[in-house]
């Protein structure tokens, strides 16, 4: 069980703050400014999710970005693709954040203040999806590297968008525009830029002014098929990921 006092400030790149009736806003960031993804959020993230989850005063969880992006940079500081026990790691973690958010069992909205470049799984794995004009979606950083998608995008985009454009959206790293992801079933609302935050705590308030129990189990009710996906499918995907690092850095060593 955890306490919000123990853990409030204790991850370096998300900004919490939570209110008397048990809204949680959780705001991704790197000095303040919009987050710049690496292997140390990737660890920290894990951990971060884990905490959430395991406090009982959390009602409804609000997950945002900083800046004018949710999430649509990444550096390559603190991951290891290339070695079998460097990409362990991130196999491991890559499974656990997925079911840490799975574990967080009250609603969950996620309030996306611009692009989503990567990572865009951890939207697709909560219950109401807010966005702005500027919000686009693209799994860019996996081709870029040369790996495999693996990581649950292979999993959420077919579930949320139907097989074939989810295919398509990942094989040609499709750049989904918010009005088209509104119709296509990825975002609930495309709110103003000025308008998001404010949107997304009503929807959080109302929920939270059900019994405890009731949102809870709600969320817990509707995220059963996804815990299924998740499972069956994470673990291999990631695999396959780490197959494709593999051939990467062989093909990196012999152009040295």
């Amino acid at each position: 069980m955890s306490r919000f006092a123990d853990y409030q400030n204790a991850f370096p790149n998300a900004y919490l703050n939570r209110s008397a009736s048990g809204v949680l806003e959780v705001r991704f960031h790197t000095d303040g400014a919009k987050l710049v993804f690496n292997g140390y959020t990737h660890e920290q993230f894990v951990e971060l999710f884990h905490q959430i989850g395991a406090d009982p005063d959390n009602r409804v969880v609000i997950l945002t970005g900083s800046g004018d992006a949710f999430m649509d940079a990444i550096s390559p500081d603190g991951f290891d693709f290339f070695t079998p026990t460097g990409y362990d790691k991130i196999y491991r973690e890559g499974k656990k954040v997925l079911m840490n958010i799975l574990d967080i069992e009250v609603p969950m909205i996620t309030a996306l203040n611009g692009p989503v470049l990567l990572h865009s799984e951890y939207a697709l794995l909560t219950d109401i999806v807010l966005a702005t004009p500027e919000t686009v979606f693209q799994d860019k950083p996996h081709f870029d590297f040369g790996i495999v998608p693996g990581d649950g995008v292979n999993l959420l985009w077919p579930e949320v968008i139907g097989s074939v454009r989810g295919r398509y959206f990942i094989l040609t790293r499709q750049l989904l525009d918010a009005n088209t992801a509104q119709q296509w079933g990825v975002v609930n609302e495309v709110v103003a830029t000025d308008q998001l935050l404010a949107r997304a705590h009503e929807i959080a308030e109302s929920i939270a002014a059900l019994p405890p129990l009731t949102g809870r189990y709600t969320r817990i009710a509707l995220t059963q098929k996804l815990r299924r996906i998740i499972e069956d499918g994470a673990g291999y995907g990631l695999a396959l990921e780490g197959i494709s690092a593999a051939e990467v850095a062989r093909s990196m060593a012999t152009e040295s």
